[in-house]
């Protein structure tokens, strides 16, 4: 790695984003390589830039963290960091799971970013220290992954496409189903799995092909 780190901000926020760039520039050490606003934009950095760190947010078009998971499917090698406003322990969990090596709330210093991009480029990980030590011992726990195995085969299929980020109207335009009848699928889905929300089914989903591979 060159003394310099190559860094790549991709955020849908157009003001945000160009101020960590900014940022990162004055600071000194650091080459902003590219931009972008989506998951797409940040698949297409990785593959032509190949950056020492991507800065993704998670709310993008697409998804920060299907991005991400695309990333490291095919680089496994690429430090990625999660630069978001969610504390929710499911977003954090997916994250660490997928294989980023840093999650950063927004908020934090110009000063103290530069310093942890620098660390996780010199191959060390980040979690924000907001997010407590009794909250990662809970995510980190093993899950519960048998819940899975009651759905049905459409139910699965439904999950899949969530997980990927596809909203429920684009998995109805998918299956060739009317959006209430994704909708009715989905709530069926997130009672069986005694989850809260779409993330935490796409998790658990995750787990379970994980534990059966």
């Amino acid at each position: 790695m060159s003394a310099v780190v190559r860094i790549t901000v991709v955020d849908d926020h157009p003001l945000f984003r160009e101020g960590v760039s900014r940022s990162l520039r004055e600071i000194g050490g650091f080459e902003i390589v590219g931009e972008g606003a989506t998951a797409a934009d940040a698949e297409r950095l990785a593959q032509i830039e190949k950056p020492d760190v991507m800065l993704l947010d998670i709310s993008m078009p697409g998804g920060g963290l299907r991005a991400a998971a695309n990333i490291l499917a095919k680089d496994p090698d690429q430090k990625i960091v999660i630069l978001t406003v969610s504390e929710a322990n499911a977003d954090l969990a997916l994250a660490l799971r997928t294989g980023v090596r840093g999650y950063v709330l927004k908020g934090v210093r110009s000063s103290s970013l530069a310093e942890i991009l620098k660390s996780i480029a010199a191959g060390e990980k980040y979690v924000s220290p907001m997010l407590s030590a009794q909250l990662l011992n809970e995510l980190i726990q093993p899950r519960k992954v048998d819940l899975v195995d009651q759905l049905s085969d459409r139910e699965i299929g439904i999950l899949e496409l969530v997980a990927e980020g596809l909203s429920n109207k684009e998995a109805a335009k998918r299956l060739f189903l009317q959006e209430k009848t994704i909708k009715h699928h989905m709530t069926r889905i997130l009672a069986k799995l005694k989850v809260r929300n779409r993330t935490e089914a796409a998790l658990l989903l995750y787990e379970s092909k994980t534990k059966a591979s």
